[in-house]
């Protein structure tokens, strides 16, 4: 069997920017096994497949490890394959998925992606988390994931994360926000997920569900640009609508292959 496979550098416009996402289109479902063994095989943070029916697409994410519930990078860069390599010729993709509809629109050269909002309540935070940090954050929200607020930029972008020491939590589908106001941008952050084969995540859509309604509350803004500090660093640029996010950027092409199973 053959599998079409396409690598997208999401939320950038450069090649080895962003992050990277494995792109499959299949015909049917195949057994989970194997599009978990195809993850695994592919090493890349997300592998994504998706189905079509009629004007609809099943969307579905897979860590090297588990199948996740939402995944923003991949879907942005599933919608780019749709777009730029299926010929599909609509102005924006209808998605099914673990977390509901999802939709996703052409606006100029970005991609934005309609997603639920995940608002971060005030929350204790396991001992370990904070012993393997350098800079202590100065509060500590959860939604899906663990969220850490710092002073200042410098902070994010300094911050030294003990991998080790947090391999003995499972946070299976969440991780680790850390978030400061930007500088240049409205905010910044980066973000880790213990036991993952990719520690620290490039650029996290789905973190952006809570970065978003926090950051809008905070800075009394409804649309922000937001940077993810990463080696890679990725564009994010965000609107905020109560129960609902916007969650746009830009995405490019590394390799178009096939996978042979």
């Amino acid at each position: 069997m053959e599998i079409s496979i396409y690598q997208v550098d999401a939320f950038t416009p450069k090649l080895f920017g962003g992050n990277p996402a494995a792109i499959c289109p299949l015909r049917e479902w195949l057994p989970d096994e194997i599009l978990l063994s195809i993850a695994k095989e592919n090493n890349l943070a997300e592998t994504a497949y998706f189905v079509q029916k009629d004007d609809r697409f099943h969307l579905r994410w897979f860590t090297p490890e588990i199948e996740m519930d939402l995944c923003g990078h991949a879907t942005l860069a599933s919608s780019h394959v749709i777009f730029n390599h299926l010929g599909y010729d609509q102005e924006q993709i209808l998605f099914d998925s673990m977390s509901g509809e999802l939709v996703v629109k052409k606006q100029g050269d970005l991609l934005e992606m309609d997603f639920p909002s995940r608002n971060p309540e005030p929350s204790d935070v396991p001992q370990v988390i904070l012993d393997s940090l350098s800079i202590q954050p100065k509060e500590v929200r959860k939604a899906r994931d663990y969220f850490l607020v710092y002073d200042s930029e410098e902070d994010v972008r300094n911050l030294v994360v003990d991998e080790a020491r947090l391999s003995a939590i499972n946070l299976d589908p969440g991780g680790i926000i850390c978030t400061a106001r930007g500088k240049e941008v409205d905010f910044v952050s980066r973000f880790f997920t213990p036991g993952a084969a990719v520690f620290e995540d490039p650029v996290t859509g789905s973190a952006h569900c809570s970065l978003i309604p926090y950051w809008s509350e905070i800075l009394d803004k409804k649309e922000m640009i937001a940077h993810q500090v990463s080696s890679r660093l990725g564009e994010v640029f965000c609107v905020g609508e109560g129960s609902r996010v916007k969650i746009s950027g830009k995405a490019i092409t590394y390799l178009e292959g096939k996978i042979l199973v």
